[in-house]
């Protein structure tokens, strides 16, 4: 995993692979941003040569130029930051982020690279360094002839800024956010809900980090009443876990409890997928893999907050013992479902396991899962939709979301749209009509939310839903700080909102 320093050094002095500075587009023209820190004599060589390359300067636009006179680096590697002016470039955090990662996307084996864009203050910086770390991520390949190697190894960060504790976080969001990724990038095969744990278990040993592991396998599962887990995952020959990890530090200011779905693939059951929309279908436990990752991370950075993430893990197959359309369910806390499609099994473990972390009476709930294809149809591929029984939960993780680099909008959960999931046949069914059907999920998922410890019976914790079904993964071509594959969206907002509650 990449180091990341920050230095006050000049950039032409910096002994890296790649030093990275930017440009904005004027009138179509790349042109260095003024206080890029080189060398008059190689800004003026490195403004000629983007002329006659024809560079523009829109964003995340690399144009590179090799022996620069004047700069110790091996090379010197332009960035576009889109259009501005020479002393008024784009410097928000989310053009850094993704500037800083488009050019990492194009190193590869073990580089240092140094980037002195414009920053004018610490989350500049952070985003900077967050860009690049993300960007440096590469697919772990599965052959020993030719394994991915690190694309970096060392990311400096040009500022007169000194923040140790800074790029400490950026470490460990960067490794945090790398491993969610591989863990959605591994074949469904390699990954299933019993080595998901175990991977989890390894993890937590490798890091220090001080989680407490519990993992219920099927026998305990059926003991706790978890029916909605068993149900998606009995027909599978791979049984179902659930997964508790538990961050309890001393004098905590806030406990928090964050749910993830885990389904390590998803074949519709027996209301079987067509063979296209399953190829994307190891992506399913995204939800899980970026709590897992989250909970770690807050513990690395000893967070003075509790956390408990609960990971829903099973394998939605057909076969004989799967489940069916119109099985009636009883679930964790003895609600019943009605079943009415088996591809709409996230909301089925996750109900369970938002069931159990009510059981805690902690301070906040946040559930995190690739839930429904409405979400994409409603919001793209990169913008996650946030729903909440609290409106100042739901515009807090919209808002960290966003500014962390993972847009989410606000969205509503209508109450006339509670009498969709009206059922004769049990207390409620697991699925709405056509129309809303995001919206329903959520709505579905609030009522097993249960109340706070010292509140009344119609009181209920408060929540908040995450539906990432379109940014937790890219199967288009990679963009700023986002590679093909797994985004690993999620580890880097819950974080940031962790660090509210601190």
């Amino acid at each position: 995993m990449p180091t990341v320093a920050l230095t006050s050094s000049e950039p032409a002095t910096l002994a890296a692979d790649a030093l990275v500075i930017g440009a904005v587009s004027v009138d179509g023209v790349a042109t260095l941003v003024r206080d890029h820190g080189l060398p008059r004599k190689a800004a003026t060589h490195i403004s000629s040569g983007l002329q006659t390359l024809g560079a523009t300067g829109k964003a995340e636009e690399v144009t590179g130029f090799v022996a620069v006179p004047g700069v110790k680096a091996k090379r010197v590697l332009v960035v576009g930051l889109g259009k501005g002016t020479p002393a008024t470039a784009p410097t928000s955090p989310e053009v850094l982020r993704r500037a800083a990662g488009a050019v990492t996307r194009t190193l590869s084996k073990k580089a240092a690279v140094a980037l002195a864009l414009p920053t004018t203050s610490a989350e500049a910086v952070a985003a900077v360094a967050e860009g690049a770390y993300a960007g440096s991520y590469a697919i772990r390949k599965l052959t020993a002839k030719d394994p991915a190697e690190p694309k970096v190894e060392r990311i400096e960060v040009v500022t007169s800024l000194s923040d140790a504790a800074l790029a400490k976080r950026v470490e460990v969001l960067g490794a945090a956010r790398a491993w969610a990724q591989d863990l959605v990038n591994t074949p469904p095969n390699l990954l299933f809900p019993q080595s998901f744990a175990e991977q989890v278990t390894e993890k937590v040993a490798e890091t220090k980090a001080k989680v407490t592991v519990e993992v219920l396998d099927e026998k305990a599962l059926a003991k706790g009443g978890f029916g909605g887990i068993l149900a998606v995952g009995q027909g599978s020959s791979r049984k179902p876990r659930l997964v508790t990890m538990t961050y309890k530090p001393r004098g905590a200011k806030a406990s928090v409890g964050l749910v993830g779905k885990g389904i390590t693939f998803d074949s519709g059951g027996l209301c079987i997928k067509p063979p296209t929309g399953m190829v994307t279908m190891k992506c399913d436990m995204a939800g899980a893999a970026a709590v897992a990752a989250t909970v770690i991370a807050a513990a690395q950075l000893k967070l003075p907050v509790a956390v408990t993430g609960y990971l829903c893990l099973a394998e939605n197959m057909p076969s004989a013992e799967a489940y069916r359309p119109s099985d009636v369910v009883t679930m964790r806390g003895g609600k019943t479902v009605e079943v009415l499609n088996t591809d709409a099994e996230g909301r089925m473990v996750m109900a369970d396991g938002l069931a159990l972390a009510s059981e805690s009476h902690p301070d906040a709930i946040i559930d995190i899962a690739t839930l429904t294809g409405a979400q994409m149809i409603a919001l793209g591929n990169r913008v996650a939709a946030v729903m909440a029984n609290e409106d100042s939960l739901r515009e807090l993780i919209a808002a960290m979301g966003t500014e962390a680099g993972e847009p989410m909008w606000p969205m509503p959960l209508p109450e006339d749209l509670r009498a969709t999931l009206d059922t004769p046949n049990a207390d409620i069914a697991h699925k709405g009509d056509q129309f809303g059907g995001m919206l329903t999920a959520g709505i579905f998922l609030s009522e097993f939310i249960g109340a706070p410890k010292s509140g009344k019976d119609d009181e209920r914790i408060p929540w908040a839903h995450v539906d990432i079904a379109g940014p937790a993964w890219n199967d288009k071509a990679p963009w700023g700080h986002t590679p093909k594959g797994a985004t690993g969206f999620g580890v880097a907002g819950l974080l940031s909102v962790l660090e509210s509650y601190a």
